[in-house]
């Protein structure tokens, strides 16, 4: 794995790692500390995630005008203003407006880093971005199990770490990603490529391919609210629901030398890598939705990170493959705003079934979700095929 690969990692290990820190318990910050109802926590977080959308598609375009250096650190200058004001004022109305600064600077920087990679490493493939999400993961791992630890003793001192860890990865990427030779000038330009990009084909296939992605994010993210209060309600501590987070981190990193196997199987049956993660996905959704105890929702953790493991890398690795040259950073984009839509519309979706009807009707819809999206998994590529024929 190249140099600059393992710097694009160790940057994106540091960035999530800080972000973990906040984002299991903003709703409870909001609600418990802020004296907000949850359907007003709910709405920041929709304003949090619909700011992310906009940073996505400006982190995207941004990457393939001035280069993935240059959009990386714009994003980390606005999120450190963003952390820097969170951690000086977050009471309310405060936190709502650094929330939604801080998603949409993040939203720059996540296309950003996964073009950066695909365009870094390009013989690497899908191993390319199984590395970033691996970094992402044990991210995921580490902030929640030292937020669990930081916030017994004072909420102020996330919003510090936060700060801290955006601090380490703006000298990461500032020293680091500044030998990068990959400039927006160095893609071949729209009039070169001009047969390229008027081929609709593999725009049209990335669109069907994260309608499934939407629909499966909309599933995912009840596990950050709708069943977060679940797990209150049935007595979990709250120091143990940050734990399912810790497993889920540590288990996309030590079930790897299982689960590459099967994925190099299918580096040519793309397909059927995610029908088989959303299926599993449903399973771990059957499982929770009876789960009554910690150690059933433990089980249900697990079943749901070994279905994460093959959806979430697959998608981006679509959108690379896809992508017309210089084209890298929009699709990279697309692919993060329809993560982002899915967070944005989830914790909406889960609210209403949950107030209007039940906890268990939720788990069943939501299980029928899942297999609706295995159809554009399936026929995604319907259009290059169609475009081929012709």
């Amino acid at each position: 794995m190249p140099k600059r690969v393992w710097l694009l990692i160790i940057g994106m290990l540091v960035n999530v790692t800080g972000n973990s820190f906040l984002w299991p318990l903003n709703t409870i910050y909001m609600h418990d500390h802020l004296g907000q109802s949850l359907s007003v926590a709910g709405l920041v977080l929709m304003a949090n995630a619909a700011a992310g959308i906009i940073g996505n598609l400006l982190g995207g375009f941004l990457f393939d005008r001035i280069g993935g250096y240059a959009s990386i650190l714009t994003g980390i200058i606005i999120s450190l203003i963003g952390l820097f004001g969170l951690t000086l004022w977050h009471g309310w109305p405060y936190y709502v407006y650094f929330l939604i600064l801080l998603g949409f600077s993040g939203g720059i920087v996540f296309p950003s880093m996964y073009a950066m990679v695909g365009t870094a490493w390009p013989e690497g493939g899908r191993k390319a971005f199984n590395a970033i999400y691996l970094a992402q993961n044990v991210g995921v791992a580490i902030g929640p199990a030292l937020a669990g630890v930081v916030a017994e003793y004072s909420f102020d001192y996330l919003f510090l770490a936060n700060f801290g860890m955006y601090v380490v990865f703006f000298f990461i990427a500032f020293f680091g990603y500044k030998s990068f030779k990959i400039r927006g000038d160095m893609h071949t330009s729209v009039i070169k490529e001009g047969k390229i990009i008027r081929n609709r084909a593999p725009f049209y296939a990335l669109l069907i391919v994260i309608s499934g992605y939407v629909i499966c994010w909309i599933v995912y993210v009840q596990w950050t609210t709708t069943i977060s209060s679940y797990t209150q309600d049935l007595g979990i501590s709250l120091k143990q629901y940050s734990l399912l987070w810790t497993i889920n981190g540590l288990l996309i990193v030590l079930a790897q030398p299982v689960i590459q196997p099967i994925i190099k199987r299918m580096e040519h049956r793309i397909k059927s890598q995610l029908v088989l993660g959303i299926g599993i996905l449903m399973a771990s959704f059957v499982v929770v939705a009876f789960a009554e105890s910690f150690k059933l929702f433990v089980i249900a953790m697990v079943i749901l990170t070994i279905g994460e493991m093959f959806v979430w890398p697959a998608v981006p690795t679509v959108a690379n493959l896809l992508a017309p040259k210089g084209r890298e950073g929009m699709y990279q984009g697309i692919v993060n705003s329809a993560a982002t839509v899915g967070r944005m519309i989830g914790p909406f979706v889960g609210g209403v079934l949950i107030d209007q009807y039940s906890m268990s009707i939720m788990f069943l819809v939501l299980t029928v979700f899942l297999a609706l999206a295995i159809i554009p998994s399936v026929l995604y590529d319907r259009p290059l095929k169609k475009s081929l024929a012709e």
